[in-house]
């Protein structure tokens, strides 16, 4: 226990974060900012390569017009600018090493089930509206009170299910694992071939390396060193990207070719996408359907929040004995406030991103990694040429060895109690093999109650996992009750 005389040599704003409490340096916290930045700064790419090439039921782009270029350079800049701004809210307010970004699954709903039914101005609405009631469930306290209601065991199953998620998008990332005939194909016809897989590779045993060393930094080192590597591959070899206005090149780049850009500083003003109508979407679609996909939104919302800051703070060891997290009001107050951010800016729903895993795998415990991240994607607005040198081929292996070590939770699981330990299986795998955190958390919770139920343990069950439960129901089944009400 810290003493009253020893917290007075402490400097305030350590106490603040707890970055000495937490057994932490500054230096490590930079690091780890950093690393998480990296990792992440794909979406500064990614997410206008979704929703500023999708059209509004009228053919307009995000911001109004019909310019796909200028549409994708609005919606990276509102991207880098809400991304950076709630980070840096996240490391102050949260005080913990998450950053926030335009959720990946929440954008492509946007752009391919609600935007050519809609307005843009309407679909972005109904993400504010979203999350507003996200905030209100935090601020009466609902959202705490579910995050204590879900058994430790499955908390623990939410950490090693996102582990292996994680690891499965690096693998994709990377194109070792890809869709096909048959459905899941190995590289390139079955064959690691092509100079993007042998950066991957190469990427991944120096992180194996490193990290089995216990090197400090090894994730930060193995990000740049491959990426060097990449681009010295680029710039001799000339293998361009995978996909491009020519014929599928399946030994390419999968997004960034790693070369450096010959124009490095520019800014974007992304003000023309801040435009919004909140209920338009009830007239444009109907009041059915509009609330059906506000339901999804908010459910995927509120429970992939819950698992990442769950698999976080078990990964960097700050969950406390009764399975809770410190500030947690806190931290999902930020991630509502992200969600309307991110509708309010026209770049989709922002929330707690997983791959914030990296940096605490790299050693980062509090807030002030956050702040590094954010002030990252504030530059990134400035310099965004850069975000593109990086390929994913050489972040990949940082997504794999940080599935490694989330992974690891799993050896606290009761694997007798079969009562337990088959939700928590139906958890780990449905979230890779679906590409949804959500799906693996309502899985495990239905499946959990309904064996409580055949165990004549019923009573066992809280309110509240009952009132889950029965929405993971309706989650789930949400295709049929559409079809029931046309």
């Amino acid at each position: 226990m810290t003493t009253h005389t020893q917290k007075s040599t402490v400097p305030a704003w350590d106490r603040w974060f707890h970055m000495t409490e937490r057994g932490s340096t500054l230096g490590t916290e930079i690091r780890g900012g950093l690393v998480t930045f990296v990792t992440m700064a794909y979406i500064v790419v990614l997410n206008p390569l979704i929703i500023g090439t999708a059209k509004d039921i009228n053919g307009n782009f995000p911001g109004g017009g019909t310019d796909i270029g200028q549409s994708i350079s609005l919606v990276a800049a509102a991207t880098a600018l809400v991304a950076g701004l709630l980070t840096i809210f996240m490391g102050i307010y949260g005080r913990f090493p998450i950053a926030i970004a335009a959720g990946l699954g929440l954008n492509g709903f946007l752009a391919f089930s609600l935007a050519p039914y809609m307005t843009w101005a309407q679909a972005f609405g109904l993400v504010v509206l979203e999350g507003i009631i996200v905030l209100v469930l935090v601020l009466t306290g609902f959202r705490k009170a579910v995050f204590h209601a879900v058994p430790d065991a499955l908390k623990y199953s939410i950490g090693a299910g996102i582990g292996l998620f994680i690891a499965l998008i690096g693998l994709v990332d990377a194109g070792v694992v890809r869709g096909g005939k048959p459905l899941i194909t190995f590289a390139v016809n079955g064959e690691l071939a092509g100079w993007p897989i042998f950066t991957f590779v190469f990427g991944l045993i120096l992180l194996c390396v490193l990290v089995a060393l216990r090197i400090r930094a090894a994730i930060l080192i193995g990000l740049l060193v491959t990426t060097v590597l990449a681009v010295i591959i680029e710039s001799t070899q000339k293998i361009g990207p995978m996909f491009s206005d020519q014929p599928m090149n399946p030994t390419g780049w999968g997004l960034n070719v790693p070369s450096v850009p010959e124009k490095i500083f520019g800014f974007v003003n992304p003000s023309s996408l801040f435009s919004l109508d909140v209920f338009g979407a009830f007239n444009a679609i109907g009041a059915v359907a509009a609330g059906l996909a506000v339901f999804s939104l908010l459910l995927s919302d509120f429970f992939d929040t819950l698992g990442t800051v769950t698999g976080l703070a078990a990964e960097a060891d700050l969950l406390a004995e009764e399975g809770d997290v410190e500030h947690l009001d806190a931290i999902l107050v930020v991630d509502s406030v992200a969600a309307i951010a991110g509708g309010l800016a026209g770049t989709s729903s922002n929330t707690a991103y997983i791959e914030s895993a990296s940096g605490v795998g790299d050693g980062a415990r509090t807030g002030i990694a956050s702040l590094v991240t954010g002030g990252l994607f504030l530059l990134a607005m400035f310099v965004a040429p850069l975000t593109k040198i990086v390929p994913y081929e050489a972040a990949a292996p940082a997504l794999v060895i940080v599935g490694f070590l989330m992974m690891t939770q799993i050896r606290k699981i009761p694997f007798d109690d079969y009562s337990i330990a088959i939700p928590s299986f139906l958890t780990i795998i449905l979230m890779p093999f679906t590409y949804s955190i959500t799906n693996g958390i309502g899985a495990g919770l239905v499946s959990y109650v309904i064996i409580k139920i055949a165990q004549r343990q019923a009573k066992s069950i809280s309110p509240l996992l009952w009132i889950i439960s029965a929405a993971f129901v309706v989650y789930f089944a949400i295709h049929p009750i559409k079809e029931l009400f046309n």
